[in-house]
């Protein structure tokens, strides 16, 4: 890049921040979308929400600036235009729960809507590398494996949505590792819709950050992990840096283990593991008595090692990358064997706290 490029995608990154900020501030003083604590929530104030419009507003002038100033021949894929088409459906969709609480099912079937519109346009993972076996073809599997990465990751994003300023955090730090990535290996649609990332979550920070003056909302959570989700194929299949899919599962490891494990735990504790709850762990541990700030920065910190996992994964074979992975989850089984200790000392319910039967509904 030259070094007048350079500046000039500096300016641009400058130029989203602000607007960012301007956003989310107008949101705050004026947004008439409010959070009102229940006896799930971690707040105890009514606090403004959807924030995350500022996110979807820089994302959306990036994607402006491809389709203005990119080589025809990347505007012109089909997959550009359904992963804008369906990021922003699903920023829509986001919008509308955090105004009106839509049921679960109403965002489930939009969501598979919004990833049949990805999956059409070709927005497939069409092969994986394998330990001890290599590339392998994926065929009509893709279509399976896809939907279910996007659909889980959209609503781990959206889980773990719980604090003060966890996923903008943690969506800053991703962002920021897989833009310098696929950077370094060539990019050009990723690297430029990873800066518009980068200054979306700047600028909410700044009014997020512990403790939040308003909250994300799922057009913000949500929509990261939408977004996450579909670019890590695109960068895999048809950006010029051809990234690893599994840069992004690296990034968002924990994430990703949060919700799984707490999945599972609930359906093996006979729970309704479908019913809203706050038994993520990250719960546990504010509920144990450890501030958001603290907990934040906790896992933030996981977000920037799993960073160098993931810069280690990519100058590596590609049939052992894979084996990036152990180390981390080693990490996340003693972190979720210790909130769990740790909750039980101080006499936190680990299941369904409205509950005196463990398969009714939870808070």
């Amino acid at each position: 890049m030259a070094i007048t490029e350079f500046y000039l995608h500096i300016a641009f990154g400058f130029v989203l921040t602000v607007i960012a900020t301007v956003i989310t501030w107008a949101m705050l003083k004026h947004g008439r979308i409010l959070d009102h604590p229940n006896h799930r929530s971690s707040h105890s104030r009514a606090v403004p929400k959807s924030g995350g419009i500022s996110i979807v507003v820089t994302f959306l002038i990036g994607m402006c600036y491809i389709m203005l100033f990119a080589s025809p021949d990347l505007v012109n894929q089909e997959f550009t235009y359904g992963f804008v088409f369906s990021s922003l459906l699903i920023a829509l969709i986001s919008f509308v729960d955090d105004v009106w609480e839509k049921s679960a099912r109403f965002k489930l079937v939009t969501h598979f809507v919004a990833v049949a519109v990805v999956l059409y346009t070709g927005i497939v993972i069409d092969s994986l590398t394998l330990p001890w076996v290599g590339r392998v073809d994926m065929e009509w599997l893709g279509f399976i494996l896809s939907a279910i990465w996007i659909l889980g990751l959209t609503n781990a994003c959206n889980f773990m949505d719980g604090i003060d300023g966890l996923v903008g955090s943690t969506a800053l730090i991703a962002a920021m590792y897989f833009m310098a990535i696929s950077y370094y290996e060539g990019s050009t649609f990723v690297y430029i819709t990873g800066y518009t990332i980068i200054a979306g979550c700047v600028g909410f920070l700044i009014y997020n950050a512990p403790p939040a003056k308003i909250f994300m909302g799922d057009v913000g959570s949500a929509f990261l992990g939408f977004v996450f989700a579909t670019l890590a194929i695109i960068a895999a299949r048809y950006d010029s840096s051809r990234t690893s899919f599994l840069v992004m599962p690296m990034l968002l490891f924990h994430f990703i283990y949060d919700t799984l494990f707490t999945f599972v735990r609930r359906l093996l504790r006979g729970e309704n593991a479908l019913q809203a709850h706050r038994t993520h762990l990250y719960q546990l541990l504010v509920r144990s008595g450890y501030s958001h700030l603290e907990v934040t920065l906790l896992l933030s910190c996981m977000a920037f090692l799993q960073g160098l996992g993931a810069i280690w994964m990519v100058n590596i074979p590609g049939n052992e990358r894979l084996y990036v992975f152990i180390p981390f989850l080693l990490i996340q089984i003693i972190y979720s064997h210790l909130t769990l200790k740790r909750a039980r000392k101080a006499g936190v319910s680990l299941g369904d706290n409205h509950s005196c039967h463990p398969r009714r509904q939870s808070g």
